[in-house]
């Protein structure tokens, strides 16, 4: 996260510049969530989607891992690690198993939940950096994106990964290809000059036949360092699932300063202060996340 932070121009002194204000709750529906130090006395509300447990715990680290990019304070790595919104508060839902597997059902009670509570926790952002359902079943899948429509009116800013299923066309996930929600891709921007098996070589790509730009916006997402899950503090993954987090963190960062905006406010900005990588729309969007440019 530290060169991902340098390299969107999130700097300590734009962070510091939002720690007066009240800090905005991000949901994050996934694997769950280990009671990591860079997350102790943040996490508001856990729920067990997967096997109903009372007991806040992690047995993937990806959920971990997310939440770290969204706001790990940086504690154990004395702020080299430090996720984009160190002050957010979390509510998470536990929708997948061990193996990063769960069913339509799981995904529909966690949206539902965060719909019908997320003025009690002040939940501002919904990050998912994970898929959902398999192509036979289209009917849940529709009802998933029905509710994910739902929570989005209720003035949420869903925010959705674009799937590790590119390069070829029309590869974006189905919760991600939902044309409200700001849909994140994998970029590096030429970080890593020519080396190969970058994410931006599988994100998932929009449509080129539709009339709006999938993804929204890209971030970086190889070799993000980020928090660990029991016996690690921090590992290394790659993919859109971290990228996504990133977009999640700017926009709890954004609202924590300027608690007003709406969701619709909310994405124009991200994507219109978004650099232009010069790439296809249906790779980058708009574009770079730059976090600078997202505060001037």
């Amino acid at each position: 996260m530290y060169r991902v932070r340098n390299q969107l121009g999130c700097s300590v002194q734009l962070q510091r510049s939002c720690e007066d204000a009240r800090p905005v709750t991000v949901a994050v529906l996934d694997t769950g969530i280990y009671l990591h130090p860079d997350l102790k006395g943040r996490i508001m509300e856990f729920l067990d989607f997967v096997h109903g447990r009372n007991r806040i715990y992690d047995d993937s680290g990806h959920g971990t891992h997310v939440a770290g990019c969204i706001g790990g304070s940086g504690l154990m790595s004395n702020g080299r690690y430090r996720g984009i919104a160190p002050q957010c508060l979390f509510c998470v839902g536990k929708v997948l198993d061990h193996n990063g597997e769960g069913s339509v059902d799981s995904m529909y009670d966690g949206l539902d939940w965060v719909l019908r509570n997320h003025r009690k926790y002040n939940i501002r952002v919904l990050n998912i950096s994970v898929g959902v359902g398999q192509p036979e079943e289209e009917k849940r899948i529709m009802e998933i994106t029905e509710l994910l429509e739902k929570v989005w009116q209720a003035g949420i800013v869903v925010v959705c990964a674009a799937g590790n299923a590119g390069p070829g066309n029309g590869t974006i996930s189905p919760l991600g290809s939902i044309r409200k929600v700001i849909t994140v891709g994998c970029h590096e921007g030429g970080y890593f000059g020519n080396r190969r098996n970058l994410c931006e070589s599988y994100s998932g790509r929009g449509d080129v036949g539709i009339l709006y730009r999938k993804p929204d916006i890209v971030a970086p997402g190889t070799d993000i360092i980020s928090c660990g899950n029991r016996g690690s503090n921090y590992v290394k993954k790659s993919g859109t699932s971290m990228a996504t987090p990133i977009v999640s963190g700017a926009a709890a960062l954004l609202l924590q300063k300027y608690p007003e905006l709406s969701n619709e406010e909310v994405k124009r900005k991200l994507v219109y202060s978004a650099r232009d990588l010069g790439d296809s729309w249906n790779k980058q969007g708009w574009g770079m996340l730059d976090i600078e440019r997202l505060f001037e």
